[in-house]
């Protein structure tokens, strides 16, 4: 979330930079309007209050004075004008009240400020390549088809089940699907514990704080599963319980940086997925992750965004899958990022992209809602910047390594990966 502060003072940057989302130019400056004419509504009720309040303060001390030296009467009408004045802060209070639940309402639906690398564009193609895989993509034989058949030839994920025992986008793994999902969550969190992450067990449950701290609430409200009775939400990724971990926390510099990682199940509606480009694994309702998160001074978060994207690239490199990785256009960008870069794998079978992760920076957006703050050197208090990715998302990691590895003989599983798996092909 944007402070007041920061709006106020860089409406210009704000009209210029939020238009690299595709929002019109118009729309910004009349939010941007409707935002700082409450403020100042707010501030001149609060210097009113506080007026008001000293007022009172001081006829009180008069009032006792007043009746130790028997003017009862003037002491009577001072106390009638104090009451008066208090119902003027009453009504004061009311609407004060009233202006910041509005303020709060259009802070929380101001996205982020996207960083200025970010590109123009509003679709998957206006996405700038950032880097390429050096390796060839693989070439199948004729014979070669996409997951959802290899899945069902060598017994290694059941849709049909699933959709029995809970519906659509709900797979089942078993056998040696299940152990190679087992395999692939093991690799990537000892990797991620080599790089330094403290691994973490959240709640698969996050309450409304939760959701709205890591924004999630209000921007993705359609896309949770929620539970009204308790007033709970899924978690659509291990992002949301982990940061939380952090909210209304104070840091010292010395504390930085911050590294947690975490396995969940991820469950998200994926309402209006239609057609054969989300069929079988590509996009499904329920699906394994491993998550990093990271908590790093401003300084260094930018630094730190780039270390994150040399640790993905070396889970790929080590699944042998070929890659590359998008810099995300402004109409792309989520609402609480201010600079994403996706990574793509190459599905061969199917012979599209698919992606498996997202790394960004968030920057002080998430922390202002968190309220995560760290003392610098002069002990004042500054907003810490928040940063995650998907080290990795399973589902289309799992189509892929089925699709890019299938030979007439059987799957073959990847060097790295047959230590955690403990067979090296599936036939």
């Amino acid at each position: 979330m944007l402070t007041i502060k920061f709006i106020r003072e860089n409406q210009d940057l704000l009209v210029e930079r939020l238009q690299i989302r595709n929002l019109k130019a118009a729309d910004i400056s009349n939010d941007l309007n409707n935002l700082i004419s409450l403020d100042d509504e707010r501030r001149d009720n609060q210097t009113q209050s506080d007026q008001i309040l000293s007022e009172n303060n001081k006829a009180a001390k008069s009032i006792g004075q007043m009746y130790k030296e028997g003017k009862r009467d003037e002491a009577e009408v001072l106390k009638g004008q104090v009451a008066e004045r208090k119902d003027k802060i009453n009504t004061l209070q009311e609407r004060q009240t009233i202006v910041q639940q509005e303020i709060e309402s259009l802070l929380l639906n101001f996205p982020n400020l996207p960083h200025p690398s970010v590109p123009p564009g509003n679709t998957d193609d206006d996405n700038e390549l950032f880097k390429a895989c050096a390796t060839s993509l693989p070439v199948l034989s004729e014979h070669a088809v996409p997951h959802w058949d290899l899945v069902q030839k060598y017994n290694l994920i059941d849709f049909d089940l699933g959709s029995k025992i809970t519906g659509a986008g709900f797979p089942l793994f078993r056998g040696k699907g299940a152990r190679l999902e087992r395999a692939l969550i093991n690799m990537f969190l000892d990797e991620a514990a080599d790089a330094g992450f403290e691994e973490i067990v959240p709640p698969l449950l996050v309450n409304e704080a939760s959701a709205r701290a890591t924004g999630q609430l209000p921007d993705k409200e359609g896309q949770m599963y929620y539970m009204e009775k308790d007033d709970l939400y899924l978690i659509p990724t291990a992002e949301v319980p982990i940061t939380n971990i952090y909210r209304d926390v104070i840091l010292d510099e010395k504390d930085f940086p911050i590294k947690l990682t975490g396995y969940t199940p991820c469950f998200r509606r994926e309402a209006g997925a239609h057609g054969k480009d989300v069929r079988g694994l590509n996009r499904v309702h329920q699906f394994d992750k491993v998550e990093i998160v990271q908590i790093e001074h401003p300084d260094k978060s930018y630094d730190t965004l780039m270390e994150m994207l040399k640790h993905v690239e070396g889970l790929l490199q080590k699944l042998e899958l070929p890659y590359r990785i998008l810099r995300l256009c402004g109409g792309d960008l989520g609402f609480t990022a201010a600079l994403t870069f996706d990574f793509e794998v190459y599905s061969a079978a199917q012979k599209r992209w698919l992606e498996v992760s997202s790394v960004s920076n968030f920057e002080t957006f998430q922390s202002n809602r968190l309220k995560l703050r760290y003392r610098d050197e002069n002990k004042k208090m500054q907003f810490a910047h928040t940063l995650n990715g998907s080290a990795l998302a399973l589902a289309r990691i799992v189509a892929a390594l089925l699709e890019n590895n299938q030979t007439d003989e059987g799957i073959k599983i990847p060097e790295a990966l047959q230590k955690y798996t403990g067979f090296t092909v599936i036939s």
